[in-house]
């Protein structure tokens, strides 16, 4: 059985999809992007910014899925330039605890709205029976 997961607290889909997808305990979470969620522009300030923004919104539908973003278990981090390898590592330390999630770090040629990075994953909600 499947749940749909979506929050206000997150940019709301700007395709044919849902934040994310619930499976038993295992959440399937769509890319997100840097989009402030009550505005769904894309944030100023450059990469950094665009990188606090999307650990922001993934950490929301996290929440509304019943975990936080140490219940994730993958990462795919999708960028534009891999120049910025450096940084993300330093954000990603500041939302995530150890042991870290697996992870990729892609480099891609554009991304929706030209932002500079996307990341999505899988959470691994804990069994609470």
């Amino acid at each position: 059985m499947k749940t749909i997961i979506s929050t206000e607290n997150a940019p709301s889909a700007i395709g044919t999809y849902s934040q994310a997808v619930k499976v038993n305990n295992t959440v399937y979470l769509s890319g997100q992007i840097p989009l402030e969620p009550q505005s769904m522009a894309v944030v100023d300030g450059g990469f950094e910014a665009q990188t606090h923004q999307v650990f922001k919104n993934l950490s929301a539908v996290c929440t509304a899925a019943g975990g936080d973003l140490n219940d994730m278990v993958k990462v795919n981090i999708f960028m534009t330039d891999l120049s910025n390898f450096a940084t993300v590592n330093e954000i990603m330390s500041q939302y995530f605890a150890q042991p870290y999630p697996a992870r990729a770090a892609i480099g891609v040629s554009q991304l929706p709205k030209g932002v500079d990075i996307e990341i999505d994953g899988v959470m691994e909600l804990p069994n609470l029976n």
